[in-house]
């Protein structure tokens, strides 16, 4: 070990020794002791010797003293209006302005388009669904870029629902689709409220990507198909064929390619030229929007909107075949009311599809509002969001609006617009609600083959994202993963859209379950070559070698009871094979060991159900005259193991702080036991 040098060895540079130098080793000695006064202490003396230069820091102590202050503070996290409207100001009023009217500019269309073309509704509700979630999530919402909307893939669903139930014949009940819709949105606000109170916003990493991607990628399909009949103008022709609403994606597929040639001119004509120019403009925006920010903002569905009017009427193509959207009734903003509620049997076929788009919903709107807080540097949570989620579309189902979620496509477009606080999202709102009130009568004239346009660009987009996943998939060999994703894919398109919904959100739901009832353990072996050094064998099992008559397994989690279940069977089969990769069928590996170590260094807690089921084991290995210890056993479960007796059980004497030291009890044992090997 190094030791520095003092007055008395014989090396001392010490006052006593200078008569013995010559003159040139002392002028020598003399400049580097000035190069050393003048060197820092950091220089000087190693850095593991000096103290750290970062000072402490105490942690300020801002705790609310009385319940007026813990008010205010705690109103600002459940209001978050509360919290950044007193800091607003002019700078970012016009950022937010702008990018409200820009996606005012895309949804009111886009609302429209959903209304109409997916629910089967008057174009009337698209709006409702635009301007009281709007307005509500600027109340509630933490996520300062989310676009919170209409969506294609939830309107498809509420639709489908709707035709669903006209489709079933009822002497008791006939369906009201507005009463219906009303209600589903009420309930999918009902369903992410509760969510969220129930502290359930870790549900959203529950959806496996791969069947999200999936299921997406099938309602886009599926959508469109659907919208491919209004753009070539066959909705007539489709009706005499038999195409309902509730025909499947197979069936109107079917009827366009039998049918195509049937096609109206104008109608297909319209179609082409604004589908064109909206997908150019697409790609547009992504090539030039962010060298240009004008590009980024240029309104081009509503002036795609705009121009077809126009055209529509001066042209006169209403009487050459073009469907127009005709006149929209609407009495202003309704009063806020609860549709009579239907009978018990069609009650529980509401629920259910409520239920799933509050899902889909949900799981989509949080992963955007990570997405854009951390880019800004902001936090959010995901309960704070379903109770914002909730509340918008609770609102608009009182105000017979449709349901409203997040969108990735207009979260962007809402970002690169210059959105920096919920008012984007308010502003938005505010110009849907004058929409309403003013605009109704100019989008008499709109063609509904171009609402169709922009519902099918729109879920182009949706599609945009699959080659990127799947070449991603091939890429690693996540063959799993792959399946999934085709299985949601065409149980979608060739089933139906509630059948891919359900089959998601069951499959997510068994693979959590699956992957979360087995008990990650493992054995452990001595590393060749050395006596004390114990590592998992699967982790090179070359060089770590099994140790006879002893089994070291190793927990790697916290036991509860949704994970104990397996716990016997998957140590038995180590016991037998030393690997879990080895088929039972095949004959055991292993001989029956005399000692066992569980080394739960890594096991935090441990729960009563657990607690039962290890008392089991550790009784069936002593009625075998096995041996048990147990290595690092921290302090949860220790008095876990203290209260039920499993301490006792097993023996103060048993309980080691490390491997090596229970492998020196085995070995004493070993030897009273006269065994030799």
């Amino acid at each position: 070990m190094f030791k520095p040098e003092g007055p008395g060895t014989p090396n001392s540079t010490s006052s006593f020794h200078f008569e013995d130098t010559d003159e040139e080793e002392l002028q020598h000695r003399n400049a580097l002791s000035e190069t050393q006064a003048l060197l820092s202490l950091e220089d000087q003396v190693p850095r593991y010797l000096t103290s750290s230069p970062l000072p402490s820091v105490r942690l300020s102590d801002e705790t609310p003293k009385d319940a007026w202050s813990t008010l205010k503070i705690r109103s600002k996290y459940y209001l978050p209006i509360l919290q950044w409207l007193p800091q607003y100001n002019r700078q970012l009023f016009l950022g937010d302005c702008l990018a409200g009217i820009t996606l005012a500019c895309l949804l009111i269309p886009q609302g429209l388009s959903y209304a109409t073309a997916l629910c089967k509704l008057d174009a009337i509700h698209g709006l409702y669904g635009i301007a009281f979630p709007a307005i509500s999530y600027a109340f509630f919402g933490m996520s300062r870029q989310m676009s919170v909307g209409p969506e294609a893939t939830l309107a498809l669903l509420i639709g489908s629902s709707i035709a669903q139930q006209e489709h079933i014949k009822s002497d008791d009940y006939e369906i009201d689709p507005l009463a219906w819709s009303c209600l589903m949105t009420l309930f999918v606000g009902i369903f992410t409220f509760l969510l969220g109170i129930f502290r359930l916003g870790f549900l959203d990493s529950l959806m496996s990507r791969a069947l999200l991607r999936g299921f997406i990628s099938g309602v886009a399909l599926v959508v469109m198909v659907q919208q491919g009949i209004t753009l070539l103008g066959l909705v007539e022709r489709s009706q005499s064929w038999g195409i309902s609403e509730a025909s499947t994606t197979v069936e109107r597929l079917y009827f366009l390619v039998k049918n195509v040639k049937y096609a109206h001119g104008l109608s297909s004509a319209v179609s082409v030229v604004a589908v064109t120019i909206l997908l150019n403009m697409r790609i547009v925006k992504s090539k030039y929007g962010q060298t240009k920010k004008w590009f980024q903002l240029f309104p081009d569905v509503l002036v795609v909107v705009v121009v077809s009017i126009l055209l529509t009427y001066f042209f006169d193509w209403e009487n050459k075949g073009l469907a127009i959207l005709g006149k929209i009734d609407s009495a202003g903003i309704p009063l806020p009311s609860i549709p009579t509620f239907p009978p018990n049997k069609h009650m529980k076929d509401l629920l259910v599809t409520s239920a799933m788009i509050a899902v889909i919903g949900f799981v989509e709107s949080i992963v955007i509002a990570k997405i854009y807080s951390s880019k800004h540097n902001y936090s959010v949570s995901a309960n704070r969001e379903l109770v914002a989620l909730g509340v918008a579309n609770v609102f608009s189902g009182l105000f017979q609006g449709i349901p409203a979620f997040g969108s990735v496509s207009r979260s962007k477009i809402n970002d690169k617009a210059g959105a920096r606080t919920q008012m984007a999202c308010l502003v938005t709102g505010f110009i849907a609600l004058l929409a309403i009130l003013f605009l109704l009568p100019y989008f008499h004239y709109l063609p509904k083959a171009v609402l169709s346009s922009i519902i099918f660009v729109a879920v182009l987009s949706l599609l945009s994202e699959l080659p990127e996943d799947l070449h991603f998939i091939f890429k690693i060999g996540a063959w799993r993963d792959l399946a999934l994703l085709m299985i949601t894919f065409f149980a979608t398109i060739i089933i139906s859209l509630e059948f891919g919904t359900l089959l998601a959100v069951t499959l997510s739901l068994l693979l959590t379950i699956r992957e979360t009832s087995y008990p990650r353990i493992s054995i452990m072996g001595r590393v060749k070559g050395s006596v004390n050094k114990f590592k998992p064998i699967q982790d090179d099992p070359t060089e770590i070698e099994h140790l006879q008559d002893v089994l070291i397994v190793r927990i790697e989690e916290a036991l509860f009871f949704a994970n104990t279940g397996q716990l016997k069977d998957r140590l038995r089969r180590l016991e037998m094979f030393g690997d879990m990769s080895i088929h039972p069928s095949e004959s055991p590996r292993r001989s029956e060991s005399l000692y066992t170590i569980f080394d739960v260094s890594s096991m935090p807690s441990i729960d009563a159900s657990a607690i039962q089921i290890f008392y089991e084991i550790v009784e069936a290995y002593k009625a075998r005259s096995v041996e048990v210890y147990f290595v690092r056993l921290r302090e949860q479960p220790f008095a876990m193991f203290r209260k039920s007796g499993l301490l006792y059980l097993v023996g103060q004497d048993h309980v080691f702080r490390k491997v090596p030291e229970a492998i020196e009890a085995i070995e004493l044992d070993i030897s009273k036991r006269g065994i030799v090997y």
